[in-house]
């Protein structure tokens, strides 16, 4: 076997919006499986991802590569490697609480025609994760919820709409990084189950997943002592996880891709080129390497030493490219759509139904939902800033448009825009601006590790007024205001929940949502007031 060929082994990321020369040079140099797009790299619009996809494969062609696999993280709702113009689709959470598996399969649908428009083949999607730990920093609204069956329910439906579109799902975070406390982007989290328990809740979704035809499954950086005792590697790096679990006890014969090989629990520098070789000896299929050129260097010729000195097999290498190739061959079956559908009315819609239908009320103690107010009063909204909580969060390129929904219906409307965590001083000034409003909406986003958001709610709760709190990504917010009579999900900033929230606050809409996760000590899984 020619040495080149472990360039197989990699995904590639550059950095650049057009094609350029040092990416014509590392598809030479490497001859990589194909490359991973980020939205900070280089996104900015359908058309451009388009461009940049064809250029990437007519340099392929020329080069005498296969079809390059390009892939994308493109989740929905918190994570979108391209969110302008696009379908803004609320995300997995909000699908948890619509609870409806023909609503997810549209989704996958949704994702699948649009990827397939601008020349994506492979969405790192969906998250399989089981959300159990309200305080996971990384995973969250990311996930369906918190019941493993109905997380791979809706994880199976996904899969079946992009597949049907002609994109490969990747189920991930294999086996599972919902219960986690800890960011894989910054360290290595440990997942301290039994293996019963993981079999009970961590793994039904990626079985599902499996059973559902999913063509690629994604590894996470995240240790399981229960399976590889007390140093327990990253799960990538694993032969007993990869191979004893997922591919024998699970029967996953696709594609195995890692996470990111630049987050912190792999090593990195000089101790890069060995990781990666411990996650192809582990039964890794594709290395999702970074931009980096001097990463990617030493992951390609750390490859080629192991396989001339035989600590990488051949006949394992094989058995790899077979798959890669088996899934290009797939992919060869589809016709992509035209750019028209990127963005189009119908996938608009879906969007739409998705909001509504999540949209919960998991109280209303003195029954003001929908709001009375007459035509002088005016409605205060307060709204936090969205930040990227994580790598793995692109919310921060999002304006939440409540207020301007809410002007649509009221002809008074006061919009307060503070920090993230606002400050004393921020919540004053609130507070200040709130006197006299007939009621308040006061949104939050992950009030629970803000601790401004949760005062601005408590204190807001003391004025002589109806208080709507709403908590736009997770419901676990509640937590730390308890006593919020009036309590809201949307599960998402995105401008299709916004509208949905603002026509159920003035009663041209309705809540028909249920909890995809518990409140503990609060609400249960399942709850919501209809």
């Amino acid at each position: 076997m020619a040495e080149h060929e472990v360039g197989q082994k990699m995904l590639l990321a550059f950095a650049g919006k057009q094609f350029t020369p040092q990416m014509q040079a590392a598809l030479r140099d490497y001859r990589p499986a194909g490359v991973t797009l980020f939205r900070h790299l280089n996104v900015e619009h359908p058309a451009q991802v388009q461009a940049l996809c064809a250029d990437l494969q007519r340099a392929a062609r020329e080069l005498g590569l296969p079809p390059l696999l390009i892939a994308a993280d493109q989740e929905g709702g918190q994570l979108m490697a391209v969110g302008e113009g696009v379908t803004p689709l609320p995300g997995n959470m909000a699908l948890g609480a619509a609870g409806s598996e023909a609503l997810a399969e549209e989704a996958g649908t949704v994702l699948g025609r649009e990827l397939a428009a601008m020349g994506v083949n492979v969405d790192y999607a969906p998250v399989c994760d089981v959300n159990i730990n309200p305080r996971n920093p990384v995973i969250g609204s990311r996930s369906f919820g918190e019941d493993p069956q109905a997380v791979g329910r809706l994880a199976a439906a996904v899969i079946r709409g992009l597949q049907g579109a002609g994109v490969a799902a990747a189920a991930k975070h294999f086996p599972g990084h919902g219960d986690t406390d800890g960011d894989s982007h910054h360290g290595l989290p440990s997942v301290q189950h039994d293996l019963e328990r993981l079999r009970r809740v961590a793994f039904p979704p990626f079985q599902a997943a499996v059973a559902a035809g999913v063509r690629m499954v994604m590894s996470a950086h995240v240790a399981l002592p229960a399976v590889d005792g007390a140093d327990a590697p990253p799960a990538t790096l694993s032969p007993r996880i990869l191979q004893g679990i997922l591919r024998q006890e699970l029967g996953f014969e696709g594609v195995i891709v890692t996470d990111a090989m630049d987050m912190r629990a792999i090593r990195q520098g000089e101790a890069l080129g060995e990781d990666a070789l411990r996650a192809v000896t582990a039964g890794v299929d594709l290395l999702l390497v970074t931009a980096d050129p001097q990463d990617q260097r030493r992951v390609f010729t750390h490859l080629q030493q192991a396989l001339r000195d035989g600590r990488l097999p051949v006949q394992a290498l094989e058995a790899s490219l077979r798959r890669t190739a088996a899934l290009r061959t797939w992919l060869a079956g589809f016709d992509a759509p035209d750019g028209s559908v990127v963005g189009c009315a119908a996938h608009q819609k879906t969007a739409e139904t998705i909001a509504e239908r999540a949209l919960t009320r998991v109280r209303d103690h003195h029954g003001i939902l929908p709001l009375h107010l007459g035509p002088e009063q005016r409605l205060g909204v307060v709204m936090p800033r969205p930040v990227d909580l994580t790598p793995a969060d692109t919310s921060s390129y999002v304006t939440p448009q409540l207020a301007a929904e809410l002007r649509k219906l009221h002809p008074h409307v006061e919009e307060i825009c503070v920090g993230h965590n606002p400050s004393a001083e921020e919540i004053a000034e609130a507070l200040r601006r709130l006197e006299g409003c007939g009621a308040a909406v006061v949104g939050t986003l992950n009030a629970f590790a803000a601790p401004g958001q949760a005062e601005l709610v408590r204190q807001a709760l003391r004025l002589p007024m109806p208080v709507v709190a709403a908590a736009l990504r997770l419901p676990y917010d509640l937590g730390v205001f308890p006593e919020a009579p009036v309590f809201v999900c949307t599960y998402s900033l995105l401008p299709p929940s916004m509208r949905a929230l603002a026509r159920a606050l003035m009663g041209q809409g309705d809540f028909w949502g249920r909890l995809p996760v518990s409140i503990e000590g609060l609400h249960p899984l399942g709850h919501g007031l209809i």
